[in-house]
């Protein structure tokens, strides 16, 4: 599908390689986000924290609620329950306390990697394709919920699971559905998501606002939490090439060759600036974040960002971390 912004690319790749290295590459990448994680002794940390207070995929939600972990004690009120009083605590005070339980769950997340063609892109800028980065992102943030205690999911091609062979099926599955239709598009598929479950979606994102509006409305309208990862090569947004520049689709059925690109560069940031400024404003609209990630910058930088994001989001996600380590690749971008 084309983007407002064309969706072309100088030196573009083709649509993808055969069955048996694409499985070779997936499987590569797994073990790079395995790996990835790995070299994040702080997030490891935190996995481990919670780890060892977690039992099958419960979490406490660090409110009052169903659950066997105690929670606080509060005075008892007029009209409650004898039974929730703790005789023990209230014996040695004036006062009647109950005992509270922590209200206790698992969330449920969704991934989804945009791995259509026009991801298969990597400028002399970038050490990897936008679609390699997304895998690896995706990968590594299925390992860091599975390791939290969460179920993960990809959309609309497996169902949650919180086995620690998630990460495996999750890049299985994405071998096994390399060539489907629905896989070669650039926008998520339609699925049907419980309320109060969590979608992250890691994709360029230039396709039209309107059509990616339209796609997410169904899960924000339903209570879904959703947090947008644009993953972007720089050369998209700076146009740093100069003189007669040759532009390919992602298939290489068209192109379209400008004489002196460097006069073109204002207006296309502007351009790519109001795309973005759409897609900030359309995620404040749903209630999710959005976060940019450039493929030439550490895959560490979005994954700290995302976790940051999930932990201040309204489901409660139990990623315990300063809010002065919450940083985008973007705010880094500007410091370098």
């Amino acid at each position: 599908m084309a983007s407002p912004l064309g969706r072309t690319g100088a030196g573009s790749n083709g649509p993808g390689s055969e069955t048996r290295s694409q499985t070779r590459r997936v499987l590569a990448l797994e073990r790079e986000a395995v790996s990835l994680v790995d070299r994040m002794p702080e997030l490891m940390m935190e996995a481990a924290r919670i780890a060892s207070t977690v039992a099958q995929g419960i979490h406490g939600r660090r409110r009052a609620g169903p659950g066997e972990t105690f929670w606080q004690f509060r005075q008892y009120q007029s009209g409650e329950n004898a039974s929730l009083v703790d005789w023990r605590r209230s014996a040695s005070s004036d006062h009647l306390y109950v005992r509270e339980r922590e209200w206790e769950a698992a969330h449920t997340l969704y991934l989804w990697p945009d791995v259509s063609p026009s991801m298969d892109f990597k400028s002399h800028l970038a050490p990897v394709t936008k679609r390699d980065r997304a895998l690896v992102l995706a990968l590594a943030s299925a390992e860091l919920l599975v390791r939290g205690g969460e179920r993960v999911a990809l959309l609309a091609q497996m169902l949650p699971t919180a086995n620690r062979n998630a990460v495996s099926r999750i890049a299985e599955t994405i071998v096994a559905n390399a060539n489907s239709d629905a896989v070669q598009k650039s926008l998520p598929p339609n699925a049907g998501l419980n309320r109060f479950s969590g979608l992250i979606l890691f994709s360029d994102f230039l396709a039209p606002v309107h059509a990616i509006r339209e796609r997410l409305e169904g899960y924000a309208g339903v209570g879904v939490g959703g947090h947008l990862v644009q993953v972007i090569d720089p050369a998209e947004e700076t146009l740093p090439y100069h003189g007669r520049t040759e532009f390919l689709t992602p298939s290489g059925s068209q192109r379209w060759i400008a004489d002196r690109v460097e006069s073109l560069r204002p207006k296309y940031q502007a351009r790519f600036a109001a795309h973005r400024a759409e897609l900030a404003e359309m995620a404040k609209r749903f209630g999710w974040s959005l976060l940019t990630h450039h493929t030439d910058r550490p895959a560490s930088e979005p994954l700290l960002s995302l976790l940051m994001r999930l932990n201040g989001s309204a489901q409660g996600y139990r990623w315990i971390a300063s809010s002065s380590d919450s940083v985008t690749s973007t705010e880094k971008e500007r410091d370098r």
